[in-house]
């Protein structure tokens, strides 16, 4: 028998042996659900193909094409991805919506004899949690605020926290972006609701009963936008600064941007980006320095012509002042938050 779900959250989800995504591959790029793995019953063309029959042409034909693709793509992931599944697999399955695609895939699974449950509303249930958590309602996490200007390492301190036993939630690394002008890494950042879906997850590993340190960001990294609780809760939490010297911090980021600070190209792509106060003759003094292969004086001169006025412009008003290495003393900071 086919079970169905009303409501979903990170907690619920750990119920189930595997959760299929049964939508086509653009869909489940965009954003799916913590876990899961794309089974796609149709794939994008076959999607689209079948929608311009369903809208311009017959609904009898587009659902009698459509079922011999969905039945094709089933038999296939039963001798492809689900060859060697046991016969206790506990599987959630889910679509756009929890209809006919879903349904599909859970009734061919019910009949091998896997006790199948589908999502209730398909994914939009999800997003609808989603939005509900990190839009709608305040976060039961406290934040402590990791600040400091460019260079002075809040990234490796995050990390030194979490190493010694302490929550972090590392926002760039969710936002696979370093969260500066040149901040980019490869593969590309995630869509705004998949990033939101990392959040989620990410949380839900978090106990709220103990204090997060968070690296202080704007409230954009890279492309991707913090939701409203997020941002709300960063806004209220205690900022510790980390300090370091101008050496120290030129040096991390030569080290951190190891190779990139070498691509002129690049960078005269990326300068062409800052904001409109940064003169041309600035810019372009930057590119030679570059192209004469002066990259700590680039790096220099970056921070102190745009980097740290603009650090200086946030406003922030830490309760304490560290150096960067001391991990020890930031530690005693967020147990106490």
């Amino acid at each position: 028998m086919i079970r169905t779900l009303a409501d979903i959250d990170v907690a619920a989800l750990a119920a189930f042996d595997a959760i299929i995504d049964v939508r086509s591959p653009g869909e489940f790029v965009e954003d799916h659900l913590p876990g899961a793995i794309n089974l796609p019953v149709l794939d994008d063309a076959e999607r689209a193909e079948v929608g311009t029959e369903y809208v311009q042409g017959s609904k009898f034909r587009a659902r009698r094409n459509g079922a011999a693709l969905v039945a094709r793509n089933i038999a296939r992931h039963l001798e492809g991805a689900l060859a060697d599944a046991p016969a206790g697999l506990k599987p959630l399955v889910y679509c756009w919506r929890g209809g006919q695609r879903s349904h599909a895939m859970a009734t061919i699974m019910d009949q091998v004899g896997w006790p199948v449950t589908v999502l209730d509303g398909g994914y939009q249930t999800w997003r609808r949690g989603v939005v509900r958590r990190l839009y709608d309602e305040p976060l039961d996490h406290r934040f402590v605020l990791i600040d400091g200007p460019t260079g002075v390492g809040k990234t490796e301190m995050l990390g030194r926290l979490a190493e010694a036993g302490d929550q972090v939630l590392d926002l760039e690394a969710l936002a696979n972006h370093r969260g500066s002008l040149f901040g980019a890494m490869p593969g590309g950042q995630p869509s705004q609701k998949l990033f939101d879906s990392r959040l989620i997850a990410a949380l839900a590993a978090l106990d709220p009963a103990r204090p997060v340190a968070v690296e202080a960001e704007s409230s954009r990294v890279g492309t991707v936008t913090l939701p409203k609780q997020i941002w709300a809760a960063m806004q209220a939490a205690p900022v510790v600064e980390l300090t370091a010297s101008m050496e120290d911090r030129i040096s991390r980021i030569l080290q951190d941007y190891d190779g990139f600070s070498r691509n002129s190209d690049l960078i005269a792509e990326i300068l062409a980006r800052l904001p409109r106060h940064i003169s041309k003759a600035q810019r372009a003094d930057w590119l030679e320095i570059v192209r004469q292969g002066q990259t700590a004086a680039f790096v220099q001169s970056l921070i102190e012509v745009h980097y740290d006025p603009a650090y200086g412009r946030q406003g922030r008003r830490p309760i304490a002042h560290l150096p960067s290495y001391d991990v020890d003393a930031l530690k005693q900071i967020v147990q106490s938050a």
